[in-house]
């Protein structure tokens, strides 16, 4: 199988995230925080030790500002309703997640939170005159954008944003779905000041982890409620962090894995990572531009994007040319909609979806031409 798959998951997996899900699984590491016996302890080095690796990723002063979710989704819920309030006012963009788009729009409907999307143009680019022109005099509670498109792989410029909010009164949010471990971030630099990110995508860990990056200046209401091993006798929720936004038992074997998937990350480098994703982008581009009939979605061929490369094929459903790609060829895409309807909306894509091919670290050259040369044989026939 030729994976080219990886925005929606990374695979496969480094052998060390394998082996560190065994080791927990199987040496008896149990409850973290909830006993002060050797098992106990070792748990909470396990969740230590990958907080200070995503801290040290991101440039977070203080790891215990990261909380640990089951993904971006549970992040970027607990960003969105911990922090909004009714009569709120928030500005997202056209190329939002529904991760992103259905929390704003239930809160729009119960609580009478504002909401206004900034346009991008079809290779993804937002229009940053208008995004301040929709500022609100005192309102405008947050900002929320994708760090890169799910589905163009545009990338949005963060730290000009985050100037535009911060000169407005207003917070960040990013959702680096598609850019933790695969583009630089730096949440100091860039001025965000909430991120959501994935564990099962770039980070390289498995599925069921991820994050919430949460400035110390911002006091969300938590997500969930429950027990934490911490200030047991209290009926609130601690104030302390990360306790205070991890209620309940962990997922530590996925934590433990997902230490060493940002071990690998760390290890060989973003600005690596990231350029030999772009260089495998810039092939595939240039490989389907000779194909008749092909439309490719996002920045043009040179221009900045993440590894994603959407396109179109005339006169084909984008979930026949991906039926063919994995029955044929056995090569995994992702066709459909991608749960960026608005993002399609921007593309044009709407009514048809579109085959997204997206690359990963460990992607060869070889696999990019074999897709490629199955698009060529599709296309023919």
């Amino acid at each position: 199988m030729i994976y080219l798959d990886h925005a929606a998951t990374s695979w496969p997996k480094p052998a060390g995230v394998i082996q560190a899900v065994q080791e927990v699984l199987t040496s008896g590491t149990t409850n973290p925080g909830r006993g002060t016996h050797g098992m106990a302890i070792q748990a909470g080095r396990v969740l230590m030790r990958t907080r200070s690796r995503i801290a040290q990723l991101f440039n977070v002063k203080n790891s215990a500002d990261i909380a640990f979710t089951s993904n971006t989704t549970s992040a970027l819920n607990l960003a969105i309703k911990g922090l909004l309030r009714p009569g709120d006012h928030v500005i997202a963009t056209m190329v939002e997640h529904n991760s992103v788009r259905r929390p704003l729009e239930f809160l729009k409907r119960a609580y009478g939170v504002k909401v206004d999307y900034i346009a991008a143009d079809q290779e993804g680019q937002i229009d940053l005159v208008g995004f301040e022109r929709s500022f609100m005099s005192n309102n405008t509670r947050l900002v929320v954008c994708s760090h890169s498109s799910n589905l163009l792989g545009s990338i949005t410029p963060v730290k000009e944003i985050s100037k535009l909010a911060h000169k407005n009164g207003a917070l960040l949010l990013v959702d680096a779905a598609q850019t933790a471990g695969a583009y630089p971030i730096d949440v100091g630099d860039m001025g965000i000041d909430l991120l959501a990110f994935p564990g099962h995508k770039a980070l390289l860990g498995p599925q069921g982890t991820g994050g919430l990056y949460i400035s110390p200046e911002i006091d969300l209401v938590p997500h969930l409620h429950g027990g934490t091993g911490s200030q047991s006798e209290e009926l609130e929720q601690p104030s302390v962090r990360p306790d205070r936004y991890e209620a309940g038992t962990p997922n530590t074997p996925g934590i433990a894995g997902l230490g060493e998937g940002v071990g690998e990350v760390l290890s060989v480098g973003v600005d690596n990572i990231h350029k030999h994703e772009w260089m495998l982008t810039q092939l595939i581009m240039k490989g389907l531009a000779e194909i008749p009939g092909i439309h490719i979605l996002g920045p043009a061929l040179g221009k900045p994007r993440t590894g994603i490369v959407s396109f179109n094929v005339e006169n084909m459903d984008a979930a026949e040319v991906a039926f063919k790609l994995d029955r044929n060829y056995q090569i995994a895409v992702r066709a459909g909609f991608h749960c960026t309807p608005l993002g399609h909306e921007t593309a044009g894509t709407l009514q048809s979806g579109a085959v997204r091919a997206s690359a990963g670290y460990n992607t060869t050259v070889e696999e990019v031409q074999a897709l490629i040369t199955a698009m060529q044989e599709i296309y023919k026939s």
